[in-house]
């Protein structure tokens, strides 16, 4: 039996209590908000839910995870599902760092942000996409990083990290760089022999290609999505300037007079009836729209290099702020936090139509109940407990710092032909923060599937190097 399996029951206790508490507030939210919460998207996945097909804005892998659950008609169950998920994160980031020396007490310390940080236990209960895709990922980044077994377990293991982050993509595109990122892992985990790198790329890109193929078919369009130019033209607009530009005049058409100081969040040139994008003819993610948005984007891009780098770290230092300050707008910012009366239903006339279908989805009303005292319990815990900016920078920079301390030290192996298990969760993490500053705008949401694996890196930071983790063939 491993040595992480046949820990004595005194050394797992705060595990345990952690779990223990992770599953109780989980069991408030559920009693306090019936039978889910609702988000804008939410409404976008129920009719993709309810009528497959490929959506413009957002791939239908959250969508199916929903269809999944249809014949059940219970929003309830679907939440319910998000919570277990969550607490198996919270299991899988235990007890891989167990498995891979990090001390007890590291392993725990690891496990509480996505088993007890009250935004994370409200966002499993938004009907959004972001609960599935950590889960997908973070089980793929535990697999990548156990040790190595018999060539046909790693052969196993390396498709099924394949199928994990296919299906993270196809629930969120952030997750695509991630095919790369873990097939180099792979990689060099193998020392370049490609074949277990190989099996992983492949298990990955056939579901993808896949899906894009149902998506040409559908649309007409090459991709997973057909709006990866509107989402960096709103990101641009956030410093471009056309008269640094010079764009032709067709693209002009996008340019906005206003100082970028003056300008609203990148989202409402997505969503606002006063961006120039939106009032072109025809809807918003046409292909030729599109294609607009992504030239000047591009233009933009290269006309102003250091202004977008100055863009996208102003939008990633939003992930480290000691406090929770409102943004992009107090509409969504108020989504994340558990409500203390029933929503207001929605008012677009896409939510609306969503909000249709998610009756039939139902069988019956979907407004959220707010059940006392559970919700209340709920808002305290909330104002109280949460993992704050400035903590996971410093989670983040504790797997370098001590990685480079313990190189420095006089009489210290060289580390170089040892591959560091924390740069995979650390590498991933990371990914997951720059992305969505570089191509489209912050959002809380986005920085919660970043956290555990951030914790997870920080942990096996903590371990004591052993001959365990290193192969065979480069022991010395």
């Amino acid at each position: 039996m491993p040595e992480w399996a046949a820990l004595e029951p005194l050394r797992q206790r705060w595990f345990l209590v952690v779990l223990g508490l992770g599953v109780v507030l989980r069991a408030l939210a559920m009693l306090g908000y019936r039978p889910a919460l609702w988000f804008p998207d939410s409404y976008t996945y129920v009719v993709t839910a309810m009528r497959p097909r490929p959506d413009l804005v957002r791939p239908a892998g959250y969508s199916m995870f929903l269809r999944l659950f249809e014949p059940l008609h219970s929003f309830a169950l679907v939440a319910g599902v998000q919570h277990l998920l969550g607490l198996l994160t919270g299991v899988m980031v235990y007890l891989t760092a167990r498995r891979l020396r990090a001390p007890a007490w590291a392993a725990t310390l690891a496990c509480v942000p996505v088993l007890l940080d009250a935004y994370q236990i409200e966002l499993e209960h938004l009907l959004v996409s972001d609960t599935l895709f950590t889960t997908l990922v973070v089980a793929a980044v535990c697999l990548a990083v156990r040790e190595p077994g018999s060539q046909r377990g790693r052969m196993a293991g390396a498709c099924a990290i394949g199928l994990l982050v296919a299906a993270a993509t196809l629930t969120r595109t952030v997750g695509l760089p991630l095919v790369a990122l873990l097939g180099a892992w792979l990689l060099y985990r193998e020392r370049g022999r490609v074949a277990v790198a190989a099996v992983t790329l492949a298990a990955a890109a056939l579901p993808i290609l896949g899906y894009g193929v149902w998506f040409h078919a559908t649309t007409g369009r090459i991709g997973l999505v057909g709006a990866n130019g509107a989402f960096l033209y709103a990101k641009t607009m956030t410093f471009a300037d056309c008269a640094v530009m010079r764009p032709s005049a067709e693209l002009a058409v996008l340019c906005d007079p206003r100082p970028p100081a003056s300008r609203p969040p990148s989202q409402e040139y997505l969503w606002g009836q006063d961006s120039p994008l939106v009032r072109l003819p025809g809807i918003t993610f046409t292909r030729e729209t599109d294609a607009l948005a992504g030239e000047f984007a591009s233009l933009a891009i290269r006309s102003q290099p250091l202004d977008y780098l100055g863009s996208v770290l102003t939008e990633l230092g939003r992930s480290f702020t000691p406090d929770r300050p409102v943004y992009p707008d107090q509409e969504i910012y108020d989504h994340y936090l558990f409500p203390a009366a029933t929503p207001e239903p929605p008012g677009r006339y896409p939510a609306l139509v969503g909000a249709s279908f998610a009756r039939l989805y139902e069988r019956g009303p979907i407004e959220t109940e707010v059940v006392e005292p559970y919700a209340g319990w709920m808002r305290a815990y909330q104002g109280v407990v949460a993992l704050p900016g400035a903590a996971l920078l410093v989670i983040l920079l504790v797997p370098p710092v001590v990685a480079g301390v313990r190189r420095a030290r006089p009489g210290t192996r060289r580390a170089g032909s040892v591959p560091a298990v924390w740069a995979l969760p650390w590498a991933t993490a990371v990914t997951l923060l720059v992305m969505p500053a570089a191509v489209a705008e912050f959002d809380y949401r986005y920085v919660l599937p970043a956290i555990p694996l951030a914790c997870l890196a920080a942990a096996f930071a903590a371990s004591k190097p052993s001959f365990s983790n290193i192969p065979r063939n480069v022991r010395i």
